[in-house]
């Protein structure tokens, strides 16, 4: 399997069937026209660019025609493809960048000052803008460069890495998951069986490109399916399903309740909707009967990580029983393991636990969709993927019937809007105002986000701070999205014997009333 011959193989089933919808810059692309660009690409990379199987292409850019045309064109010929997230800051970015050591960098226009400075920083041998079919260093390559098959791609397969994906760490250092055209190709299997994707259907791709959802826009192209391409607004989702016929799409809880808010909502024609998969963690009981009933498709929700891409789903069946009154309390799990991949709940020691919905374990994982390891740190590889079983860091109860319900996370991490949270950044980013003396940050329930950052602080002794000035000074050091919503003061903190602040105490009254604990 060589992910990059996706372009091609839909192309000599139908060239002229669209493949790409590039709504945010007005573009549309056929199979046959992304498989010549593709080539061109791969072959400006390798025979102009001087880039070699294995090497890391850089890519800066919010959703596009082009980004799409990245990652197939490292595919097809063994480079590795490295997104990055445009809302971290410049630091981070740096240090990303400096971690996978990228030949390239490839970047949007609208990212260019940002690339340069980056470039300026750290030794990188060529640096690639374009400005979405204008005149360009991009453009130039692709014009200059072979359209016929590159000869580097009969090389390429199952093994050979093919993406980066940096995710947060604890610690505030990212660290980059590795994932091979394999397991890339069977998170698309895990997928196409959980979706039921069929031949006639549209995607609409909401998130971005730099997190996994790219392996589900991937596989609706694998079937030969048109991706419809957005960067999120609400009221441009609706009128993107509308006029494209949308069928799928991948949202969050938070996106749901924003479209279903729009203005004159009933007016969209939404009947092309076939199913809408959520992520990100459970969705409130409420949000599932509003979707239902507002949306004319089924539900589904899946459970991943940038890790293990796509692991284990909750059925359209189940979230229709479940309204109905049968199993309700299903809503609340992330469902049952995927098509390829196996689940287990252990104890400390790999001893799988019982199903008996009380003991509460960590999920590991088997399967084929998981990553290779981590970027150059073969030490947290090992104590993440042991004997062929990834260690999630999320502790769960299973029931009878293998229903996983996530209780607590091992490294506390929060799930807002979709985004993963690490509290000790936060944490970290607090104790940068002069008062704080300790703190403790935690999610909370949130019907809108899923979950919200919530901060608790104690001050020093004789100190003042205000809850504005405590979020203020968060942002000051975080991305917007990672800033406490709300702050809670206190005299002392919860704590073990060890001096261990004690979170799951702090959470407890928030998440009892969702028979959560």
């Amino acid at each position: 399997m060589n992910i990059g011959h996706i372009p091609l193989k839909s192309a000599l089933r139908s060239s002229d069937s669209e493949a790409l919808i590039d709504i945010p810059n007005k573009r549309r692309m056929t199979f046959g026209e992304l498989e010549e660009r593709v080539c061109r690409l791969a072959n400006g990379l390798t025979t102009f660019l001087g880039v070699k199987k294995g090497d890391r292409v850089a890519v800066l850019s919010k959703n596009c025609i082009e980004y799409m045309e990245i990652f197939f064109a490292c595919a097809r010929v063994g480079l590795i493809c490295q997104p990055l997230n445009w809302r971290l800051g410049e630091q981070e970015l740096l240090q990303i960048i400096e971690d996978a050591s990228p030949s390239i960098l490839i970047c949007s226009e609208d990212y260019s000052k940002l690339s340069e400075r980056l470039t300026a920083t750290i030794q990188i041998n060529k640096l690639l803008a374009f400005n979405h079919g204008s005149e360009s260093s991009y453009e130039l390559l692709l014009r200059d460069s072979d359209s016929t098959e590159p000869a580097e791609a009969k090389h390429v397969g199952d093994e050979d890495p093919v993406m980066i994906l940096y995710t947060g760490g604890t610690t505030g250092r990212s660290k980059g998951a590795l994932h091979s055209h394999k397991s890339v190709y069977m998170g698309m299997l895990n997928q196409t069986v959980a979706e039921r994707v069929v031949p006639t259907d549209v995607y609409m791709l909401t998130g971005q490109m730099f997190h996994i959802p790219i392996v589900l826009a991937i596989n609706y192209m694998s079937h030969g399916c048109p991706v419809v391409l957005i960067n999120f607004e609400a009221k441009l989702a609706l009128e993107v399903i509308q006029s494209e016929k949308v069928s799928a799409f991948l949202g969050i809880t938070t996106m749901l309740n924003w479209m279903m808010a729009v203005d004159n909502f009933e007016q969209y024609d939404l009947s092309s909707l076939r199913n809408i998969q959520y992520g990100g963690g459970p969705m409130p009981p409420e949000v599932v009967k509003a979707a239902l009933k507002s949306f004319p498709c089924t539900l589904i929700q899946g459970y991943g990580q940038t890790e293990g891409t796509t692991m284990s789903f909750l059925s359209q069946e189940d979230h229709s029983s479940s309204i109905a009154g049968e199993n309700p309390e299903r809503l609340a799990s992330c469902g049952r393991e995927g098509y390829v991949t196996s689940i287990r709940i252990v104890d400390p020691q790999g001893n799988s636990l019982p199903k008996d919905g009380e003991s509460i374990g960590e999920i590991i994982v088997k399967s084929e969709a998981n990553m290779i390891g981590y970027w150059q740190q073969p030490e947290l590889t090992s104590e993440t993927i042991k004997d062929g079983w990834m260690w999630t860091g999320d502790l769960a109860v299973w029931d009878y019937a293998g229903y996983i319900y996530i209780v607590d996370r091992a490294k506390d991490m929060i799930i807002s809007g979709g985004e993963n949270i690490y509290s000790a950044q936060v944490e970290a980013a607090i104790h940068q105002h002069p008062a704080v003396l300790e703190s403790a940050v935690i999610g909370i329930p949130s019907n809108k986000w899923g979950e919200s950052v919530h901060a608790v602080v104690v001050l020093k002794p004789g100190k003042t701070a205000s809850e504005d000035e405590i979020i203020a000074t968060a942002r000051d050091h975080l991305a917007s999205y990672q800033k406490p919503q709300s702050v809670e003061f206190v005299d002392s903190l919860p704590k073990a014997p060890t001096g261990k602040i004690l979170k799951r105490d702090l959470r407890d009254s928030y998440w009892q009333q969702q028979g959560r604990k």
